[in-house]
Formats: C-alpha cells, sequence, structure tokens
C-alpha cells in the first residue's frame, strides 16, 4: 500500500501532496534512454494528431523535474507554420499569460525558477500542452499544486484544446479532482493518446 492509498479516505490533500512526491520521485527515476524514448514517442503521437489540424498557436511549458520534452515537436510544428508560446507567472495567484517562444528565443526564469521567454506577450492559444505529474481514468491531472492552469482556463474564453503531457508512469484509477480541477480533453503518453468526452 502506497502513502497515497493510506492517506486518501482522511486527508485528501495530504494523499495529493504524498501522489505528487511519489509520482516526481518515480519519474526522476527514469533511465535516460527510457525517459528519451518515452519524450520521443509522446512526441510523435502528437505529432500525427497535430499536424492533421489547420496551423495556429500552441503552448507548452519548458520541461522540469524529469518531464517530457516536446521541444522537438515545437520545432516541427513551427516549420509547418504553426506559432508557439509558453505560459508565463506575472502575478502571483492569478491566471497566467502567454509569451510567444521560439528556439533562439531569449529566457528568463519565473518567480518559481521555471525557464521562461523574456520576448512578448501573444494571443490566447489554441492548444495547451499541459504537464502531468499523474493523471486519472477520467482525464483529471495532478500538476504542482500551485493552480496555475486551472485558474487561467477558467478565465479563457473560448478555451483552448486542452492536452495533458507525462508518461505511463502516472496514471491512477481516480485523483478524486476537487470542485476548481478542470479535466482534460485528450493526455497523451509513450503508449498513445486518450481522448474524454465532455458535456
Amino acid at each position: 500500500m502506497t502513502e497515497h492509498t493510506r492517506q486518501n479516505a482522511s486527508d485528501p490533500l495530504a494523499a495529493r501532496q504524498a501522489l505528487r512526491r511519489e509520482k516526481i520521485a518515480a519519474r526522476q527515476r527514469m533511465p535516460e534512454s527510457v525517459h528519451r524514448a518515452a519524450s520521443s514517442a509522446i512526441c510523435h503521437h502528437l505529432a500525427d494528431f497535430l499536424l492533421a489540424r489547420p496551423p495556429g498557436v500552441i503552448a507548452f511549458c519548458a520541461p522540469m523535474r524529469g518531464e517530457a520534452d516536446c521541444r522537438p515537436l515545437i520545432e516541427r510544428l513551427l516549420a509547418a507554420g504553426w506559432q508557439a508560446a509558453m505560459p508565463v507567472v506575472r502575478a502571483l495567484h492569478a491566471p497566467m499569460e502567454f509569451f510567444a517562444w521560439w528556439p533562439q528565443a531569449p529566457m528568463d526564469f519565473d518567480p518559481y525558477g521555471i525557464p521562461v521567454p523574456a520576448t512578448h506577450r501573444c494571443r490566447a492559444p489554441d492548444v495547451l500542452l499541459l504537464p502531468l505529474v499523474a493523471f486519472d481514468a477520467a482525464g483529471y491531472r495532478l500538476g504542482y499544486g500551485g493552480g496555475y492552469f486551472d485558474r487561467t482556463l477558467a478565465a479563457m474564453q473560448p478555451r483552448p484544446l486542452t492536452i495533458g503531457v507525462g508518461f505511463d508512469l502516472g496514471a491512477v484509477a481516480d485523483l478524486h479532482p476537487q470542485p476548481h480541477d478542470i479535466p482534460l480533453e485528450l493526455i497523451v503518453t509513450e503508449s498513445g493518446i486518450r481522448s474524454f468526452q465532455r458535456p
């Protein structure tokens, strides 16, 4: 029985924190060759899906703490006429803004030490790639606990296509979502694409 399982019934917040630690540690233990192959497979699945769509603006995050590296995918999309952006925290506890990214874009760090573009603000994305620490069978994601993506999506009209990006090791049966949690439309891992129907 994992720490997450033991705590889930009595303390949902502690259970999420335990699950977050467990899944980040598992991700960071992935051998480099396995991580590289899994990231490549994720990019391949996403390319097959996105290149069939009209070019638009796609937002993604710089990889950190063992996340999948989507930059090869983004460069391929740029060559096909897409534009790219990264979400940027400009004010704590507020929705994020989107700043243009390209391979040689000047970079800075946000208040959490995450690399972000030091460029110009751009329009809201048509597609948003969200990093996953964990995800469940209903399409809910577990991130790092700041709530920024949920706040950002709640403020966006229309909402972009939301695609969670992570590894199979992050799968759990049920994250017991909180009222503010927003489920994703797609989740992509090294094994393929999961689609979730919404009302």
